[in-house]
């Protein structure tokens, strides 16, 4: 199309780069809209649009709204352009309701979330700290379907354990993602404290915002312990759950024995296909998590690990737990009150 542009016209390129469109739009609209949409529900339409940018209009007019309904469909390119702006006037044209342009496109939208992670607001924070396997993703995950609102499940938002092998069966997400999730599920949540998962920075290669972050190691730290029983069978849970999981996790295992010592190699990998989870997971937990968790220094100075000598500490059975959680956030509450 440059090509086309620079040693023809750009009434060319236009005419060329509508012919490409008009062929696939058909799919992208269907796409777009959920349900499929004929040549004679937007040919027309679209025609008459292409006719104008080939013509010279760099702009389209198009509904501005400070807000969109729950149901609309929101459009943005990098800069709030042509791009957007046409699809926008082409689905308006066709009668599609709630159709609505993002102003100033995906780059003031950054710039908006980023302002407001800056400044956010956030209440007391009890952050919730144990060595692997104990169960803390899982049990805050349960106090959020009792108590919903409480809990800032920053390792769901980021689709990452925090750990190396976190993204096991999982998604990752990138940094603005990471902060687009994070910016929408504050606006969620309800009064405090809160509670959250003690991390580093970085939970996998998502780096927590300056703001939050400094709320974390402000607030009042909670531990969690489990038996190594209990935590061996939290591993199978978390690692081994979802088909494809031990095929991830088999190519995750030489890093791991090459960190734990030359008579570990092959080891780990024999023991899993062998059918012996249970012996992978007490190896790491023993030989190679707990020894890293406990050399990391926790002081009230420490800026990365994430970790601070806990004001209580909770273990036993799930049901427990609970209710000492619960009370635990209900006193905090009320001191703050008071």
């Amino acid at each position: 199309m440059g090509t086309l542009w620079k040693k023809s016209s750009p009434e060319a390129a236009y005419q060329q780069g509508q012919t490409f469109l008009e062929k696939d739009l058909g799919g992208i609209l269907s796409e777009i809209l959920g349900e499929e949409r004929m040549p004679a529900d937007w040919q027309c339409q679209f025609r008459e649009i292409s006719s104008g940018l080939s013509g010279g209009m760099t702009s389209f007019q198009v509904e501005e709204a400070e807000e969109a309904p729950t149901n609309a469909l929101v459009f943005m390119c990098w800069r709030g352009g042509m791009r957007s702006q046409s699809m926008v006037a082409l689905l308006c044209r066709m009668g599609v309701p709630n159709v609505y342009l993002m102003r100033g496109g995906y780059q003031k939208y950054r710039r908006f979330v980023m302002a407001e992670l800056s400044q956010s607001q956030l209440p007391a924070l009890l952050v919730l700290q144990g060595p692997t396997g104990v169960g803390k993703t899982r049990l805050l995950r349960q106090v959020e379907r009792d108590e919903p609102g409480t809990v800032l499940d920053l390792e769901g938002l980021a689709q990452h354990r925090s750990s190396v092998l976190g993204a096991i069966g999982l998604s990752p997400v990138s940094q603005p993602f990471f902060e687009t999730r994070l910016w929408e599920r504050l606006r969620l949540m309800g009064p405090g404290p809160w509670w959250v998962e003690g991390e580093s920075r970085k939970v996998g290669d998502a780096v927590i915002p300056e703001r939050l972050w400094l709320a974390m190691q402000q607030g009042l730290f909670v531990g969690l312990e489990a038996s190594l029983a209990d935590r061996i069978a939290e591993l199978g849970r978390e690692y081994l759950a979802n088909p494809g999981c031990q095929e991830e996790l088999l190519a995750q295992l030489p890093f791991l024995e090459k960190r734990m010592g030359k008579k570990w190699v092959g080891q780990l990998e024999a023991w899993l296909l062998d059918g012996a989870w249970q012996k992978v997971a007490e190896a790491l937990l023993v030989r190679y998590y707990d020894p890293r968790y406990a050399h990391v220094e926790i002081t009230p100075e420490e800026e990365h690990s994430g970790r601070k000598i806990p004001v209580s500490t909770f273990q036993g059975e799930d049901r427990k737990v609970l209710q000492e959680f619960r009370r635990f956030r209900a006193n905090v509450g009320q001191q703050r009150v008071e």
